[in-house]
Formats: structure tokens, sequence, C-alpha cells
């Protein structure tokens, strides 16, 4: 069976992409982002995972307000990046896990999830600036499953579904008949608020506990409805339910979780940034 190795997180600002393209990395603005990078870069070195599933949300690209499902999962064989409007490089297309994303996909109809399924997408920067931020040199060294989570248009699923969801996606990868190595990545938040009266938003406080909660207490965010999370997160820091549904697929790991590294830094356009590494144990 496939070995689920652990989880990845990451905030993923388009001016992130920006700043790759034109080597900013070590200005004073970018370098307290840049920093939390290397010990989790040298830690996928040792472990060299063959796939990634990553959980993001489209911002536009794929799905529009006319038709936003609330899960979609890739099923394609390779998937390709397309101008955005930030000024972002657009990246080469990366390959797919074909045979990753029906079992993927089955598992989760069957636990009652109804998802749509993709053969086609398009991905935008939530989806391919993790990929860039955590093998930064040369081709992307791992296939993709992309699983797209609405946090752009309400209703939202909730703390407590993504959870759920992250759980089956964990039981999946764990059953498939595969001698692959397995990350979840989790592409979003944490707290800010781009626009309205609310513009410009930081709950420090909130998203250290949050942070912190992943590794002690991994249900714990699962409390707060998500009208509460956007009082507490800001309108976009709802993208944090990203990370709840990368660490509910850890949570089929016999022994827990360990986190190999983490780092907290505000603001980034106007974001709380953060990344952070968790290994199953």
């Amino acid at each position: 069976m496939a070995q689920l190795i652990g989880g990845l997180g990451t905030s993923h600002i388009p001016a992130i992409g920006n700043a790759i393209h034109k080597g900013l990395q070590n200005e004073p603005y970018w370098k307290p982002f840049f920093d939390g990078f290397p010990p989790i870069r040298q830690w996928l070195g040792e472990k060299k995972p063959d796939v990634v599933v990553m959980f993001y949300n489209d911002h536009g690209l794929n799905f529009f307000l006319d038709k936003m499902p609330t899960f979609a999962v890739g099923a394609a064989a390779q998937y390709n990046n397309a101008d955005e409007g930030w000024g972002i490089p657009t990246l080469p297309p990366f390959p797919g896990e074909v045979d990753l994303s029906w079992h993927l996909i089955n598992t989760l109809i069957e636990q009652e999830f109804d998802v749509t399924t993709c053969q086609e997408m398009l991905v935008d920067h939530a989806c391919t600036l993790p990929l860039k931020l955590f093998w930064p040199e040369g081709d992307c060294p791992v296939t993709v499953v992309p699983v797209c989570i609405n946090t752009v248009q309400f209703p939202l699923p909730s703390a407590k579904r993504c959870y759920a969801l992250g759980k089956a996606v964990g039981q999946a990868i764990s059953s498939w008949d595969s001698d692959k190595k397995v990350a979840v990545i989790a592409s979003g938040g944490l707290s800010h608020q781009l626009d309205g009266e609310r513009a410009g938003f930081i709950n420090k406080a909130f998203d250290l506990q949050f942070i912190e909660s992943l590794t002690t207490n991994p249900e714990w965010a699962t409390q707060f409805s998500v009208h509460e999370l956007v009082e507490k997160t800001g309108t976009q820091g709802v993208e944090l339910l990203m990370w709840l549904a990368m660490r509910g697929a850890l949570a089929t790991a016999s022994a827990g979780v360990r986190r190999v590294h983490s780092n907290y830094h505000i603001p980034i356009s106007n974001t709380a940034t953060a990344v952070m590494a968790l290994e199953t144990v």
C-alpha cells in the first residue's frame, strides 16, 4: 500500500510568485517568509515523496461564480497553468497521478462526498506556488492530485466537513495499491481580508493558536462555524479550511504526527503568512 509520509501547509499570495521570479527572496521584506522553507526542503529531500495531494482554492481560473463546486478533484494526466493577470510567469504543465485520482474519487463518493470530477483542469497560483516554494530548483519531482475546496462563494463547507474530507482522503491514500510515497499539501491563508471595511485585518493570536492546534488538538478549529471563522480570520482567512483538510488526512496515522518545522510572519500583502511541515510517526 501507499505510504502517507506527512503534510505541508503554505500561504499562496500571488506576490510570492513575483518575488520568486524577480529573485527577491533575500530582500528585507521577503526574507522572513522565505527563511521558513530550507528546513522543510531538507526534510522533503530526505523523504522524497512521489505524489502530492494538493488541497487548494481556485480563484476564478477554472471555476467562476456561475459554477462553483464545493469539492472538486482533478483526474487529468496533466494540469495546465494559465495567465491570471497577476503578472506571475505561467509555469509549464505538470503531471497528474491519474490512478490515485480515481481511487480518491471513488473512495470519496462511497463515503458520501459528492465531488465534481475534472478530467481537464486549469490550476492557478494556489496550486502552482506551493510546488515552486517546496521544490524551487528544476522540474517539480512529484505528480499531483488537485483537490479544490470552495472558499470563494457562500455557502462554504464547514470546518468539520473539510476535516472529514481530509480524513477520507487520508484513508484513500493509505488504501491505494501502490508502493509510492504521498504527501498532502494545504495551500492558503492564514488570516487576511483584502476588501471591505476590515481590509488589512489580521488575527495573530488566533493564527498561532490554530497552528499549535494542528499538532496538539487537530479538531480544535472544527468547533467554529464558517461565519465565526470569517469573523476571526477575515473573508479570505477561511482558506485555513485547506489546512484542516490536510491535517484530517494525517489523522489516520497510527501514532500521530510530529512537527518538522513551522514559520509565521506578518504581513506580506496584508496577509498573515505561514509554512508548516508535519510528519506521520
